[in-house]
């Protein structure tokens, strides 16, 4: 199982991990055979949110896992938390420790392996992160903590009080959602792409030992819809499914493929439920797109090089 550094901790986590979300949506069979086939293959890294499926989707894992005859030192268990659906974001002290608390309890477990917070609050005062940080450390109750969609400037805020490492940013990525790579290719110029809407996190996490989760590789837009197969991406489509020709795998595995080959050591988010398609998945693990099929994948998307 090819395995990607775990922030700056030295520890290595698999490049694909499976990302929780739909867990509720399908039949809990499905969930079991999925959860199983993947610790078996050494996919063991799961995200969750507080907010996904309204809290269900950790019970259903912990189901899943009981299930199975797990071990909890058998998987690497995420959460994240912030979020209060449709009212606003909370980082307070009182919200982080009670989401935490309130996670524990559904995932039926001591400890988060990681927990990440989820959107940026603006009203954040890192001081209460801090705090809540210190204090779910200290309790045994999370052992990583790091953020997600976060810039690299409300980062370097939270670092000013927080002690703990940020070992993970999550941020959604994908050959039809790649402006963190096209700002700084059109770098110095007056087209669209050169607007940088991310503060350069690409660079810095790579900087910092951050390590970046690709999450929604197959979406385009927020949700909008899936590029492959869609006529919106015909070039990009086109393109995908000359290179997956020649490597005999399905235009999915390139997809994925496309992400593991940049150097940033990304950590590919599957939010899949279904056992063939996550199979499927990690074939992209045995292929390495050589520099030429990168960069058609990135032209076709409708990118330019300067």
């Amino acid at each position: 199982m090819k395995s990607v550094n775990w922030g700056s901790s030295g520890q290595k986590v698999p490049a694909i991990a499976v990302g929780c979300m739909r867990m509720s949506r399908v039949p809990f069979e499905q969930v079991t055979e999925l959860v199983d086939t993947a610790i078996e293959r050494g996919v063991n890294f799961f995200d969750h949110a507080d907010i996904y499926g309204k809290g269900e989707c950790e019970e259903i894992f912990a189901r899943a896992v009981k299930e199975c005859r797990r071990k909890r030192e058998d998987v690497f268990i995420q959460s994240k938390c912030g979020i209060v659906p449709g009212r606003m974001y909370d980082f307070s002290k009182e919200h982080i420790v009670e989401s935490v608390n309130g996670s524990l309890k559904r995932l039926k477990t001591d400890y988060l392996d990681a927990l990440l917070l989820h959107r940026p609050d603006a009203l954040c005062e890192p001081e209460e992160v801090a705090a809540a940080f210190d204090e779910l450390e200290r309790s045994g109750k999370v052992r990583y903590f790091g953020v997600s969609n976060h810039t690299p400037m409300q980062i370097e805020l939270l670092k000013k009080y927080v002690k703990q490492p940020v070992m993970a940013n999550q941020m959604q990525f994908g050959a039809a959602h790649a402006s963190m790579i096209r700002s700084g290719m059109e770098a110095n110029m007056m087209s669209d792409g050169a607007v940088n809407r991310d503060g350069g996190i690409m660079d810095y996490c790579r900087v910092h030992d951050i390590t970046m989760q690709a999450w929604s590789p197959f979406q385009y837009g927020m949700f909008e819809g899936v590029f492959l197969g869609s006529d919106k991406f015909r070039a990009l489509n086109d393109k995908i499914h000359e290179i997956a020709e020649k490597y005999g795998v399905t235009d999915t595995v390139i997809a994925v493929a496309w992400i593991l080959r940049h150097p940033a050591d990304m950590q590919v988010l599957s939010g899949t439920m279904t056992l063939s398609r996550f199979e499927d998945i990690l074939k992209a693990l045995d292929i390495r797109l050589t520099r030429e099929e990168w960069y058609a994948v990135y032209l076709a998307a409708g990118n330019i090089l300067p």
